[in-house]
């Protein structure tokens, strides 16, 4: 079948989520709660709501890998607490990996429907579409970076130094 992907494909891309998700989880530990409701601007997302799209990705490509991925019902809003989301994200990353590893090679073949523009819907290979869900996940970390600096919380490594985990 021509959109299968190998199984080194498979276990590239499994080993890279986790590797970036073990990363974004230390960034978020290091997050302090106290200042969940930070926006760097008016019109930009909290950083708990900026967590919780975590979760949200990791559903979604929880839902292509079953072939199930339905948004008619919109998006659930965040809990209410960073602890909330970050226990969410937890999670949903175990569940997540768990479905990754224990698959079957062929959850990863064939297609799901997802958003190429404003209001329009196209076929995605599944494999395209969990490489730009984990793209996206990266995208959203560095902009949690952001806001855990100007939060007062200590950045850690991410891919290479940083002034709170320097490495010389």
């Amino acid at each position: 079948m021509a959109d299968r992907p190998s199984s080194s494909a498979r276990e590239s891309f499994i080993d890279t989520f986790e590797k970036e998700t073990a990363t974004t989880l230390k960034l978020l530990r290091e997050f302090p709660a106290a200042e969940a409701e930070l926006k760097p601007h008016p019109t930009c997302r909290s950083a708990r709501e900026l967590v919780w799209t975590f979760s949200l990705e990791l559903a979604l490509g929880m839902m292509a890998l079953g072939d199930k991925l339905d948004l008619s019902g919109g998006m659930p809003p965040a809990p209410g607490t960073f602890d909330e989301v970050l226990g969410s994200f937890e999670r949903s990353r175990g569940a997540m990996l768990e479905m990754l590893r224990g698959g079957p090679a062929e959850q990863f073949s064939g297609t799901v429907k997802f958003f190429t523009g404003p209001g329009t819907l196209d076929d995605w290979q599944k494999m395209e579409f969990l490489w730009f869900m984990l793209h996206d996940h990266i995208h959203h970390r560095g902009q949690l970076s952001v806001y855990q600096r100007m939060a007062g919380g200590k950045v850690p490594s991410i891919y290479g130094p940083t002034a709170d985990e320097p490495w010389y």
